[in-house]
């Protein structure tokens, strides 16, 4: 696989030191799991915020901080015990529509059904163990089919699972993450060779335009 849209330095900055919400995290977590390249530029990031936090100077820090730290840390080992407990003689992993398994970062993840949202798009609800209330969306959308035009109130993450689509910025196929700030307006088109399936994630809400926009806003809620 192929990867031709990359996450932003920014985006990558802002994951190596844990300053992205969970669900732009999770997606940026799937693109890094399949993406060499972005994995090697986290790793220099990394790598520097490192030798930054050498040359910082030592706090005073709390009387309890030693103890919280433990909990936070037992906490996570239970989680990771948890995640990685082998599956019973003959359950497979789940997997979405066509046959494709879940992206490893989300197997963790409550998946709910699969829900009408437009013509020809569905829409499925993730629910993540570290924060129950982020907006993390695996989204089906039909051959050739049209999403509405749309700019955001922050940053849009969509990472391409499966299938592909165009916008006035290029085109996405599995494996490329979609960037999209607050001052860009756009339309995905799903390719006509076939359904196109994505994980998306946004920074504040989406903003629709147009007539079509406008009417079904109020029933939109990604």
């Amino acid at each position: 696989m192929t990867v031709h849209h990359h996450a932003t330095d920014e985006t990558l900055m802002r994951y190596a030191a844990g300053h992205l919400p969970a669900a732009p995290a999770r997606v940026v977590a799937v693109h890094l799991a399949g993406c060499t390249t972005c994995r090697t530029r986290l790793a220099a990031f990394e790598a520097v915020g490192g030798a930054l936090l050498e040359q910082t100077s030592p706090e005073p820090m709390a009387p309890d901080s030693f103890a919280a730290a433990l909990r936070i840390i037992e906490a996570e080992d239970g989680m990771s015990r948890a995640a990685q407990t082998p599956a019973r003689p003959g359950r497979s992993p789940a997997l979405l529509p066509g046959g494709i398994p879940i992206p490893e970062p989300l197997r963790d993840c409550e998946m709910g059904p699969w829900r009408w949202i437009g013509l020809g798009v569905r829409a499925s609800a993730l629910r993540l163990p570290e924060d129950p209330e982020a907006r993390l969306t695996l989204l089906r959308v039909g051959p050739g089919r049209k999403l509405p035009e749309h700019g955001h109130f922050g940053t849009e993450f969509t990472q391409v699972l499966a299938g592909s689509f165009s916008d006035g910025f290029g085109r996405y196929r599995p494996g490329d993450l979609s960037e999209m700030g607050h001052e860009i307006e756009h339309q995905p088109i799903v390719d006509p060779e076939g359904e196109c399936i994505c994980l998306a994630a946004l920074e504040g809400g989406m903003r629709l335009t147009g007539l079509l926009g406008r009417l079904i806003q109020p029933f939109v809620r990604l």
